[in-house]
């Protein structure tokens, strides 16, 4: 489709309750400056998220979510919420499911929910691995026996005892590490998010980590996936707009398979109904919000009017799991 195609307003591109200004429909395709907005149109589901919702043990400064104790920005999910999504997204032909929060399992249902998905295929789920998940270990493990495999991508901020918990409290480094070790004792497979520092030396930052994986008993290979600040809901950071002349830089379908809005969708729970969004990094924005089906919000163009987008543009980050 070129670059200059431009196709009708959606219908359903944020819930009927909230009427935007027509300066607020304005930016959804336009900049500030008023140049066509650079956008992905979507290619095939591939990857279900789902938002467990964004209540939390820990209440890091940093989160992307605002999630805290008790936070009900986005309601727990339940069971019986995702079950019609995860039918219709098999017979889309999805590959994977995956599970964000808040922290997954402060939230009642989920192991049921992960039993479930994990019935249907496989699963990825990030967690900060501290009280939480320890609680639930007798529940985690049966998981195993599931026809697809688990794979948890842990937090583990930096390889530095005192800085990591800083902002996300005493203990929770080495509770981190215990439930990484658990996980990998048990048979799961584990991988690990970190944050990223603008001056740092990727090779000694890995060095780091793996010594400490060393002292704890738990294998020096696991995957890393680092992350810039992206910000916390709501905020701008000043990160450039993305025009249609800016994806000229990516002219083919195969040089913008890494943005996620080409085949991922994530599930929002918003109020008693649960919405498809285009991505785990825009639930902060209802422009977003791409309808109640999966088929439906694979229809619709996303356009990169988020200041999250321009880290997918630039670094080709993603939240997805690793190969």
């Amino acid at each position: 489709m070129p670059l200059t195609e431009v196709r009708p307003a959606r219908k359903n591109r944020i819930p009927a309750v909230e009427v935007l200004e027509p300066r607020a429909r304005d930016s959804w395709t336009h900049t500030r400056n008023g140049d066509p907005r650079g956008y992905i149109d979507a290619d095939k589901l591939k990857e279900l998220w789902i938002h467990t919702g964004t209540a939390c043990n820990l209440a890091c400064p940093f989160c992307l979510e605002g999630s805290h104790p008790g936070d009900g920005r986005i309601p727990g999910m339940k069971l019986s919420d995702v079950k019609p999504f995860i039918h219709e997204a098999i017979d889309m032909g999805v590959e994977q499911f995956s599970f964000t929060g808040g922290e997954p399992f402060v939230i009642r249902d989920f192991v049921n929910i992960l039993d479930y998905a994990s019935q249907h295929r496989p699963c990825f789920v990030l967690t900060n691995a501290t009280e939480p998940l320890h609680k639930r270990q007798h529940q985690v493990l049966p998981l195993l026996d599931n026809p697809y495999p688990i794979h948890f991508r842990v937090s583990l901020d930096f390889p530095d005892r005192a800085r990591h918990d800083k902002d996300r409290g005493d203990g929770s480094f080495d509770e981190a590490l215990q439930g990484i070790r658990w996980l990998i004792e048990q048979g799961f497979k584990v991988s690990i998010a970190r944050q990223t520092d603008p001056e740092e030396i990727l090779a000694d930052v890995e060095a780091a980590f793996r010594e400490i994986f060393r002292e704890w008993g738990i294998p020096e290979n696991l995957a890393f996936t680092a992350f810039p600040d992206l910000g916390t809901p709501g905020s701008e950071d000043g990160s450039p707009e993305i025009t249609e002349t800016c994806m000229e830089k990516y002219p083919t379908k195969e040089s913008r398979s890494h943005f996620m809005c080409t085949y991922t969708r994530m599930l929002v729970k918003k109020g008693d109904q649960v919405r498809v969004y285009a991505c785990t990094l825009v639930d902060d924005d209802p422009q977003y919000d791409l309808g109640g089906t999966l088929a439906e919000s694979m229809d619709e163009r996303i356009m990169l009017r988020h200041h999250r987008c321009f880290s997918c543009y630039r670094f080709g980050a993603s939240c997805s799991a690793p190969a």
